[in-house]
């Protein structure tokens, strides 16, 4: 601090009268020349006690001496980091004459407020208030003072643009690693270079803030804080990308799984799963119902030459209610059945074709069970069967490869169902730590950095009244 201190006492042998020296009531003499008071700064924090430059003392008729010295104190301070960059810090100064006590001088103090007229604005702090007091030990009547504190406020401006800023707006990327889908693959990349960046900033503010182990600065408490979050986003983006990855082979999805985040989380969400706009989910669901309508009836079996050639009860997708109806030539079903009915292609052949094509449907449908229609022939699907594997040895193995096709493609599209669902969920759970992340970081930022500021605002107001 460079201040200007103010001394005044009476010296009774510097005493003359004006008359005698042609009206002289004042005179200005060397500091050094005359008696002057040790009083030091105590707290002094580089040793050189001695002010800058003894200047002339103005010594008046009756012994009333005036100084002037200027001076540069450095006192030792205790640093406040708590709220750093908006941080408030007392800094005290006490002034005691060093060989002289209360019975030899007193000190008495001219003004409750230093003055700040001589002040020289600064780019870095503002001076907030320069009170001061004097103080008596009533255990030792000997022991005065002179103490000022000066209370200083920190100018934010600087390290609000070049270290807050950039911090939260690194903290917002690691929200958006919610966001971010789980088949692009940078979801832990993005984590990575999130915590690596808040890293260099904790290492930043390390030179910055004076090393002290009292207190963690506000900036270090919110990097901590940030750092926290994307640590803990590192570890949902490994559980969100071990569901999503997930297939029916190696997992199997519990109830209560697609309870939650299938049905009830999603709306909670505003989630919605385009199920019923997707072609391929209708034929899954209309294949589902059938099935649970035929009680689990085997729709490959070999209950008539339609049946067979149904691809094992796969839904074509058709409007009718059977999953098992196929289309085929005409001519080449009559002629195949007049083969079977007649032996030969002869004048018979036309009766006995549409006899035979009469007892396929009829049989078909009494395998079924659910419209009867007509006339059925005895035997059943059993009948068919052995009439089919007479009549054309490789159609059965035919009927058996195209029902193992279909069966296999059943089976993918089941095992793409669960898959589809798994990933469903992983976004469902992405969502709602988007949700969760949010509402942390915002009212975490609010919360650390409205209380300093709040306290200033109080502090400058209490001020304000008081002056």
């Amino acid at each position: 601090w460079s201040v200007i201190g103010v001394q005044e006492w009476q010296d009774y042998r510097l005493t003359w009268v004006p008359e005698e020296f042609d009206g002289m009531e004042k005179v200005r003499l060397p500091s050094k020349h005359i008696w002057l008071p040790d009083v030091v700064l105590y707290n002094n924090a580089d040793g050189m006690y001695e002010v800058s430059f003894y200047s002339n003392a103005v010594v008046s008729h009756d012994g009333s001496i005036f100084w002037l010295p200027p001076a540069i104190y450095k006192s030792a301070c205790k640093i406040e980091v708590k709220h750093f960059p908006f941080d408030q810090q007392n800094c005290t100064m006490r002034f005691r004459s060093w060989t002289y006590d209360r019975t030899e001088i007193d000190l008495i103090l001219r003004s409750d407020v230093a003055s700040m007229d001589d002040f020289t604005p600064s780019g870095e702090w503002d001076i907030i208030a320069l009170p001061g007091r004097r103080n008596e030990n009533p255990a030792d009547p000997t022991y005065v003072d002179i103490t000022y504190d000066f209370i200083i406020r920190r100018k934010p401006l600087f390290y609000t643009i070049n270290l807050i800023i950039p911090c939260v707006l690194i903290t917002s990327l690691a929200i958006l690693v919610f966001y971010l889908p789980s088949d692009c693959g940078e979801k832990m990349t993005l984590c990575i270079s999130v915590l690596l960046a808040l890293t260099v900033f904790l290492l930043l503010i390390s030179k910055i803030v004076p090393p002290t182990s009292l207190d963690v600065p506000l900036v270090g408490k919110y990097l901590m804080f940030t750092m926290v979050l994307v640590t803990f986003s590192i570890v949902t983006s490994v559980c969100v990308l071990n569901v999503h990855h997930r297939s029916p082979t190696t997992h199997t999805m519990p109830p209560w799984v697609k309870l939650v985040f299938l049905n009830k989380l999603p709306a909670l969400l505003f989630m919605r799963q385009p199920r019923n706009s997707c072609e391929r989910q209708k034929l899954r669901q209309r294949r589902r119902g059938q099935e649970q309508r035929e009680g689990g009836r085997d729709g490959g079996s070999a209950g008539g030459l339609m049946v067979g050639l149904g691809l094992g009860g796969g839904g074509g997708g058709t409007d009718n209610n059977d999953p098992c109806t196929c289309y085929v030539n005409q001519a080449s079903v009559k002629q195949f059945v007049g083969e079977l009915g007649g032996g030969t292609g002869g004048g018979g052949g036309g009766g006995g074709s549409m006899e035979g094509l009469n007892g396929l449907r009829e049989g078909r449908e009494g395998g079924q069970g659910n419209r009867p229609r007509g006339k059925q022939v005895g035997g059943g699907p059993a009948l068919t069967q052995a009439v089919l594997g007479q009549a054309c040895p490789g159609l059965e193995e035919a009927v058996d490869g195209v029902r193992f096709i279909a069966n296999h493609m059943k089976t993918e599209d089941d095992d793409q169902s669960v898959s589809e669902d798994w990933k469903y969920v992983a976004m469902v759970i992405d969502r709602l730590f988007l949700w969760i992340f949010i509402i942390v970081c915002v009212s975490g930022t609010v919360g650390m950095f409205l209380q300093p500021l709040f306290q200033n605002y109080t502090a400058k107001t209490i001020t304000n009244t008081n002056g």
